[in-house]
């Protein structure tokens, strides 16, 4: 929402990884940084399937940017953890040579993540800075990044041109 004001979440759909009583984690999907899937592999010296090379590495969020974290419907994957149905992570190099060489499975490649201390989000919502609404693997892949976080808002009955500057957080 626009009142959150931090400009590392300007229009970001976030796909929320944890949340407990000791803080909240997720990963921006919809924001492209300026490298491809190619480079990044070209960088780690791993191979990568040719349809692969031009796909856009994500801006995960603004904490640890130089951690990566790797979404991907690939079931058979050894190293993997179970975000939602279909949907899994995987966060070593071991998990990403395998997944890039592979052209079927369809994986979003984030650096960094998004996290809030203890209570910090319930605040952030309570302030009217988030929206919130169940996530599905289809709609973590499904939906072209530029797209997202207008088609996020859509499919929860909301017109982002009607979206307007609430009060302030503090």
């Amino acid at each position: 929402m626009p009142q959150l004001g931090d400009p590392n979440f300007y229009r970001a759909v976030v796909l929320m990884l944890e949340h407990s009583e000791t803080g909240s984690m997720g990963l921006v999907i919809n924001r492209a940084a300026p490298l491809t899937l190619g480079e990044l592999a070209r960088g780690q010296n791993l191979g990568i399937a040719t349809g692969r090379k031009e796909h856009a590495v994500f801006l995960g969020g603004p904490v640890e940017p130089q951690r990566g974290f790797v979404l991907h419907d690939d079931a058979e994957q050894r190293e993997k953890h179970a975000v939602l149905p279909g949907l899994f992570l995987s966060v070593t190099l071991d998990a990403l040579g395998p997944l890039l060489t592979n052209p079927n499975p369809r994986l979003r490649f984030c650096l960094g993540y998004a996290g809030w201390g203890p209570r910090q989000l319930e605040n952030e919502i309570a302030a009217g800075a988030w929206l919130f609404t169940e996530a599905t693997a289809e709609v973590a892949f499904g939906q072209e990044p530029a797209k997202l976080w207008d088609a996020t808002l859509r499919s929860m009955g909301v017109d982002p041109a009607m979206l307007v500057m609430g009060r302030g957080m503090n």
